[in-house]
C-alpha cells in the first residue's frame, strides 16, 4: 500500500529525493556545459541567447539571468559583435533599448535548444512524464503548475 498525499514524508524520503534532484541537476549541468561548448559560446552567452525569446531590455535580461545588467551588457556586447544579437530602439521609452536576436542569431539558439534537448537527462522520459515532473517539481517551489500541456517556455531561475 502506498502512503498517501497527506502523508508527511520520512526523513529518508526526503533525503531521497533532495539526493536525486541534486544528482539530476549536476547532470544537467554538465550536459549543459558540454552542449554550450560544443556552439562555442559561455554559460552566460547561451543563457542569454535561451532567454532572448522576445526582444527584451538589459535589465528585463538581467532579471531573467539572475544578475546585474552590467553583467548582462558585457555578456551582449560579445554577442552583438558576433552578430548574434542587436540594440535597437524599444516602441515605447526613448531612453531603452531593446535586444533583438538577428537572424543567425535565431537559427543558433534553435541549434543550441536543440542541442540541449537531444540526449537530456529528461529524454528518455515522454512529454507526459516530463510535464508531471515539471508540475510537481512547481508545487514544491511553491508555483502554480501550467496549465497547459505544450512545451513550456524557457525555465527561470528562482529570483533572489
Amino acid at each position: 500500500m502506498s502512503p498517501s498525499a497527506s502523508q508527511p514524508l520520512t526523513k529518508d524520503v526526503t533525503e531521497e529525493l533532495r539526493a536525486l534532484v541534486y544528482e539530476l541537476s549536476r547532470r544537467l549541468d554538465e550536459h549543459s556545459r558540454r552542449c554550450v561548448t560544443e556552439l562555442g559560446l559561455t554559460l552566460p552567452q547561451a543563457n542569454a541567447l535561451r532567454d532572448l525569446d522576445t526582444p527584451l531590455t538589459t535589465r528585463e535580461l538581467a532579471e531573467r539571468m539572475c544578475c546585474e545588467p552590467s553583467n548582462v551588457t558585457f555578456v551582449i556586447d560579445r554577442l552583438e559583435a558576433a552578430g548574434l544579437v542587436e540594440r535597437r530602439p524599444h516602441p515605447h521609452d526613448r531612453r531603452a533599448r531593446h535586444l533583438v536576436l538577428t537572424a543567425p542569431g535565431i537559427e543558433l539558439r534553435h541549434r543550441l535548444l536543440d542541442l540541449v534537448s537531444r540526449e537530456s537527462p529528461l529524454a528518455h522520459l515522454t512529454a507526459s512524464e516530463r510535464g508531471h515532473l515539471r508540475d510537481d517539481l512547481l508545487r514544491a517551489l511553491d508555483r502554480e503548475p501550467a496549465v497547459s500541456t505544450g512545451p513550456s517556455p524557457s525555465p527561470r531561475r528562482p529570483s533572489r
